[in-house]
């Protein structure tokens, strides 16, 4: 089965308006290049709405990078899964190894996280991954599996097929180690078995599994062409529109 590569930009914390309109015009430039893959992007909040207007005619998609499992209600500095729908968002990056570090998010929230989101008709990104310290003591497996099937938990086969699965290697994040492309197709792998393990075989092949550890314009061919890579959640990578668009298009080098 043929997965459609799915490359999404996560912009964290970065990018004032004006500085996310630039960005988003210059990608707009070089639009012919998005049919073969389905790009998203992922700004800050306050720019989701900007953003949706200037892609709405174009085939980028928009992406939130949270939200909360609530509809609505007292908590302050969280947005809902409606007030996203609202602008237009049609992706959400749940679990990201940064919530879980510094804002206590856990497998329980992004489980219901998950499930409201798909409530909503958003597609959940939900990111899975382990520390290098976990890496280094062997618990790669243990971990991954954990976040997947604390993440997945009472989520029917179909309504899991439209879930994007993203594989965070943390230790690969920011910190010049890399994890080489069979590193990163094996854990994929893996996620793939889990996944048939926990719906079918059927299920697991048509759900897509995207790497997101320092995936760049140098690396992006070899990461992508790998057998279970069906695209990259991108950092930094995805701020400049330059390289951005270099691992759109990386089988056009």
């Amino acid at each position: 089965m043929i997965r459609k590569k799915i490359i999404a930009g996560n912009w964290k914390m970065n990018k004032t308006l004006p500085e996310a309109q630039a960005l988003t015009k210059e990608l707009l430039k070089k639009i012919d290049f998005f049919k073969e893959v389905d790009v998203v992007l992922c700004p800050p909040y306050p720019c989701l709405s900007t953003v949706d207007e200037m892609i709405r005619s174009s085939p980028l998609r928009l992406g939130a990078q949270d939200a909360h499992w609530e509809d609505a209600g007292a908590y302050t500095g969280k947005v809902s899964a409606a007030m996203l729908k609202s602008v237009n968002v049609s992706y959400v990056i749940l679990g990201h190894s940064e919530q879980r570090i510094y804002f206590n998010e856990t497998n329980e929230t992004v489980n219901k996280k998950v499930k409201k989101m798909l409530a909503t008709e958003l597609i959940p990104i939900i990111c899975v991954g382990e520390s290098l310290q976990e890496r280094n003591s062997g618990q790669t497996q243990i971990v991954v599996k954990n976040h997947l099937l604390g993440a997945l938990r009472d989520i029917p086969p179909a309504q899991a097929v439209s879930c994007v699965i993203a594989y965070e290697p943390v230790w690969a994040i920011g910190t010049g180690i890399n994890a080489t492309p069979t590193q990163a197709n094996e854990v994929h792998q893996y996620i793939r078995k889990l996944l048939s393990e926990l719906y079918n075989a059927t299920t697991a092949e048509k759900i897509r599994i995207q790497y997101g550890g320092s995936l760049k314009p140098d690396n992006a061919t070899a990461l992508l062409n790998q057998s279970n890579i069906d695209g990259g959640l991108i950092g930094g990578a995805s701020l400049e529109a330059e390289s951005f668009l270099k691992i759109i298009r990386y089988n056009h080098h």
